[in-house]
């Protein structure tokens, strides 16, 4: 599953977690999960120049975490859910792997420490 998921979403997943690693970006994901805004808006809690902020934008789209559109003089930005769901299931996919992991390494523990305690 986990093999399947990197193999239909390669690239995705690599500039989603690239564009996620960033905390600028992640601020203004997470204020897109409030509903759509404009850049100035998105721009406002942030100390650095339109250009520079233009750029996270930019790279946020590229990824596709994002989509934008222009009306008149305003650009607003809305997040896309689609390959967010792709990280969900990644990220779904490597919980159960370590879950099943972790809860054999107990299963384990519990057999050598009950082999010890019957000594």
């Amino acid at each position: 599953m986990i093999l399947s998921l990197m193999e239909q979403y390669p690239e995705q997943l690599s500039g989603i977690f690239q564009a996620l690693a960033d905390p600028t970006r992640r601020a203004v994901v997470g204020r897109l999960g409030k509903g759509p805004a404009s850049v100035s808006e998105l721009a406002a809690p942030f100390e650095m120049a339109l250009p520079s902020f233009m750029k996270h934008i930019r790279f946020l789209e590229e990824t596709g975490l994002i989509r934008t559109r222009k009306e008149g003089r305003v650009r607003t930005c809305a997040l896309r859910k689609k390959p967010l769901a792709a990280v969900e299931a990644w990220l779904s996919a490597q919980r159960m792997l370590w879950e099943g992991r972790t809860d054999r390494l107990e299963q384990f523990v519990m057999s050598a420490s009950g082999k010890e305690n019957s000594k």
